[in-house]
């Protein structure tokens, strides 16, 4: 049945391709995607503005020459100034002062002193303004939107036993079979009927691996077929799927205002406010009204109104390509003011798994051997630290033998017979008591071997390992054999992660329930300022506490489920994406990637995007202050004002346009 569906069904790869392409800014798309409408408004515009000047040039005794430019003005002003007139009428209802209706006053008042081709080429100049705003804010929503539409709109489900029916997935029910072919994305929450394949789960768990899948295998929507045909039950679907739990996070997201946001709402109703209190001023010490319409027209707040939630959209369009989803706007403000980053040690900076560290035997026994019985040892424990070492023998080419006889014992090891041999493997006190006489230190589940040899290691070394990692020994009819040292070694991210935050002058710390040993050595590998460690939960919890009294901004990285109240009472919580459904649901900031470098690169992008909105405030209030003046002293004429007003405002829109994700950011995120 599956290669038969193989072979009948058209590759979705293709077309999943160009989905996923992201943003492209090109000037043809860009030119596209200009609103016919907006666009033919500004053309009949600028040619009833050519008339006028013409006329005005060439013409200037002809006897028709007022009433024409007159019919012409009014006709141009009426066309052009149409979507500015519906928008003041609706903030006059609302008794809102806004920028559009400060303008619709500058252009009507123009053309009562008869600055007719002033006011034309205003409409002209806010016409064009409002186009590049559109456009960007366009593509701000694009790059957000096509993180929404990966994936695909119809997808074919079993009907029957043989009948393949094409649906929209809107309309997919739970417990339906959804056909899935190589190249193809999964659109479901499900579990696998039939075939066998590989599955890119990167935007989901954030392995960065392939996964195999077969018959039982659960599948997560928004995860990539590779290279086999699936068939696979519906669990969950739509919102309630993995990847729709992540796109309603990121739509509410987009819906919210964070505060910085009404900030700038604020601010652009006050310069509007001053503006026409600036023109009337200037009206009443001057009598000059050619001047007091330049002083509203100077003024533009569209730079901030208009330029700071095209950064905020962008920004978190630019996190989320790289795998770090934001649930809300508040958060990616709060991101940009922290001073301090708390990490959780296991799963978070480590990698939450035990490895062979050393391996160290007595005199007369090689490591490969002892490796080896070790490992054959633990063939079939299901204990972390058994698999660790088998897992570890395979990858040195080790072999294994079979053993008889195999028990395991709670919190002590396992014992069997190899090779007719009695074999124990575990802590020093499972280990036969004529054995223990070669362990020194205390008889405890972490104590140390003394080599025989003393060029095997030092003392120095054998107090920092033992004391830092867990200890395995191995025993053969009642004669020590020697130990193997495991550890949770750190991520490859982690050490590079910590290192940039420095460099962006924040503060690490590490909060952890284990040994403070264990945790200082870790500290002293990844260069974390301050540690914490020996704590349960509700120590974790008071500790971030203190560091917020002492006036900190915090932001804890964390992924297990003692880890969910400590992220919640952070300014902001990040989850790593490989953690558990608690933390993840705790936490502000989803780490989709499980890459401790994307910690560093968000805090880098929220504050980025703090900074143009703050240049974008402080430009927009120094132009038009700078601007207000000049006009009032008569030095800036109407037209030169609208120049000023529309360049600036162009000028902080395209500086939040930067933060736009450009095509493919999230395949070159590094």
């Amino acid at each position: 049945m599956i290669e038969s569906y193989r072979s009948s069904v058209p590759d979705e790869g293709d077309g999943a391709a160009s989905q996923d392409a992201g943003p492209n800014m090109g000037i043809r798309p860009l030119l596209r995607r200009i609103d016919r409408g907006d666009l033919t408004r500004v053309l009949i515009c600028l040619i009833l503005t050519a008339i006028v000047g013409s006329v005005e040039l060439f013409l200037p005794d002809a006897a028709w020459r007022l009433q024409l430019v007159i019919a012409v003005t009014v006709i141009g002003l009426v066309y052009g100034c149409w979507p500015i007139i519906k928008e003041s009428w609706n903030d006059i209802r609302a008794r809102k002062m806004s920028m559009d209706l400060s303008m619709l006053i500058a252009i009507a008042a123009a053309a009562l002193i008869g600055q007719w081709l002033t006011s034309l080429v205003i409409v002209v100049f806010v016409l064009l303004a409002e186009i590049l705003e559109d456009l960007c804010m366009g593509q701000g929503r694009d790059a957000m939107s096509d993180l929404m539409a990966f994936l695909p709109r119809r997808i074919r489900v079993r009907s029957g036993e043989s009948d393949v029916i094409e649906m929209p997935l809107s309309q997919v029910k739970v417990g339906q079979i959804v056909m899935v072919s190589p190249g193809g994305r999964i659109p479901v929450d499900g579990e696998v009927l039939a075939g066998s394949s590989t599955v890119d789960e990167s935007r989901i768990t954030g392995e960065s691996m392939p996964v195999a899948l077969s018959v039982g295998s659960r599948v997560y929507s928004g995860s990539v077929n590779q290279d086999g045909a699936l068939e696979i039950k519906v669990s969950r679907v739509g919102e309630d799927s993995s990847y729709g739990r992540i796109i309603s996070a990121l739509k509410d997201a987009q819906s919210s205002a964070a505060p910085v946001q009404r900030l700038a709402d604020k601010l652009a109703t006050a310069l509007v406010v001053i503006a026409i209190a600036g023109a009337v001023l200037t009206w009443l010490l001057t009598y000059d009204l050619r001047s007091a319409i330049s002083v509203i027209i100077v003024a533009g707040a569209c730079g901030v109104a208009a330029g700071t939630p095209l950064a905020m959209l962008a920004s978190m369009a630019r996190v989320a390509g790289a795998g770090a989803f934001v649930k809300d706007g508040v958060h990616m403000e709060s991101l940009s003011r922290v001073d301090t980053v708390i990490f959780d040690k296991t799963g978070t900076l480590t990698r939450g798994m035990p490895e062979v560290t050393r391996i160290l035997p007595v005199e007369g026994v090689d490591e490969t051997t002892l490796l080896g019985v070790a490992a054959s040892a633990e063939r079939y424990s299901e204990h972390p630290l058994g698999k660790a070492i088998v897992e570890y023998a395979l990858a040195q080419g080790v072999g294994t033998v079979e053993a008889e006889g195999f028990e395991s014992e709670a919190g002590r090891g396992v014992h069997c017979v190899i090779n007719g041999h009695a074999i124990r493997v575990g802590t020093a006190v499972f280990m036969p008591e004529d054995a223990r006489g070669d362990i020194t230190g205390d008889v405890g589940a972490d104590a140390p071997v003394r080599p025989l040899d003393p060029s095997d290691a030092g003392t120095s070394f054998m107090d920092e390992q033992a004391a830092v990692q867990t200890t395995v020994h191995i025993a053969q009819d009642g004669r020590y054999l020697g130990c193997i040292l495991l550890a949770d070694a750190p991520r490859d991210s982690a050490a590079r992660c910590v290192d940039e935050l420095h460099r962006q002058g924040m503060r690490v710390v590490m909060l952890t329930g284990d040994r403070d040993e264990v945790a200082q050595r870790v500290a002293r590998q990844l260069g974390i300022d301050d540690v914490h460690a020996q704590l349960l939960p509700d120590g974790k919890s008071r500790a971030l506490q203190a560091e917020r009294q002492a006036g900190h901004r915090i932001v804890m990285v964390g992924d297990g489920v003692n880890d969910a109240p400590v992220l919640a009472l952070a300014d902001v919580g990040i989850a790593m994406g490989s953690g558990t459904d608690i933390a993840r649901e705790s936490a502000d900031v989803v780490l989709i990637s499980s890459d401790l470098n994307d910690v560093a690169k968000l805090l880098h992008t929220a504050r980025r995007a703090r900074r143009i909105i703050m240049f974008n405030f402080a430009g927009t209030i120094l132009v038009d202050g700078i601007g207000m003046l000049l006009a009032a002293f008569g030095i800036l004429t109407p037209l030169l004002s609208a120049i000023v007003h529309v360049g600036s405002e162009s000028a902080f829109i395209l500086n939040s346009a930067r933060l736009i994700p450009r095509r493919g950011y999230r395949n070159h995120r590094g």
